[in-house]
């Protein structure tokens, strides 16, 4: 739904009517099929979306600068330390199929 809102803020910059032909429309974009009744909801939540933007434009934020952190601290990082290390032999004896040194896996990409 997010990027489905992100087509949409972008889209109502040039149409403010919140329809059918633009939910078809951000539909068509993001790749989406949607039943009558799925559209009818959309079309509530868009405006709903709209609406709350539209709330934020009326806010004054003269003055106010552009808040990149949400405290002082930035890239505060801990210490990359190892722990509970398993040996190789002990993992090993947990898998299911093994080869050799190797955990065996089943195959995901089909050709």
């Amino acid at each position: 739904m997010y990027y489905l809102s992100f087509l949409f803020l972008r889209e109502a910059k040039r149409i403010m009517k919140i329809d059918n032909a633009l939910v078809e429309r951000l539909a068509e974009l993001s790749k989406l099929e949607f039943e009558t009744e799925e559209k009818e909801r959309i079309k509530t939540d868009l405006q709903n979306i709209f609406n709350l933007v539209e709330k934020l434009n009326e806010v004054n934020v003269d003055g106010v600068e552009p808040l990149i952190y949400m405290s002082e601290e930035r890239n505060v990082l801990r210490k990359d330390v190892v722990q509970g290390e398993v040996p190789k032999v002990e993992a090993l004896l947990n898998a299911p199929q093994k080869d050799s040194d190797y955990f065996k896996v089943p195959k995901v990409i089909k050709k």
